[in-house]
């Protein structure tokens, strides 16, 4: 059975073209994302996006339909997908799982307004009641500040806030 290879973008991401804060348009290679966990050269900069090109593998109909119902099943039954949210709203910290200290905290469930840390996976934060942006962002200080005291451990948001 052949295997399927590649499982982040940085493993089949070729270059990006992409304009700068000036509007210049520059094209990088692979080694030029600067790829990390949860970060690249697109992470801290105003650049945008106007394609990539990637090198995919010619593959197994049904292995790669297989793969597709797996990860789609292993998604819909650990992550609130059937919720508002911005996706997942906390990184995995240096050495421990952040969804787990959140959970052992007491926090699943704990709304402020009508935003609550999801009851289905606690790396998520949903918009459970028409949350404002700043019920969210109360909520997701709330959390750090929770963790930060009952485990001495700093938890960092993935949800860029731009603006006030």
């Amino acid at each position: 059975m052949q295997e399927l290879s590649g499982n982040e973008i940085k493993d089949i991401l070729l270059e990006t073209k992409y304009l700068d804060e000036n509007l210049e348009e520059h094209i990088i290679d692979n080694k030029e994302h600067h790829f990390e966990y949860r970060n690249s050269i697109f992470s801290n900069n105003k650049y945008i996006i106007l394609e990539s090109t990637f090198k995919l593998e010619k593959g197994d109909i049904n292995l790669i339909t297989d793969k597709i119902k797996e990860n789609t099943l292993k998604r819909t039954t650990s992550q609130p997908l059937d919720k508002k949210s911005a996706g997942s709203t906390f990184k995995r910290g240096d050495g421990f799982i952040t969804a787990k200290l959140i959970d052992e905290a007491g926090l699943k469930g704990y709304r402020i307004g009508g935003a609550q840390i999801s009851e289905k996976h606690a790396g998520f934060i949903i918009n459970d009641n028409n949350a404002t942006a700043g019920d969210i962002i109360k909520l997701i200080k709330y959390t750090k500040d929770v963790i930060k005291k009952k485990f001495d451990k700093d938890i960092e948001s993935e949800v860029i806030v731009i603006g006030e």
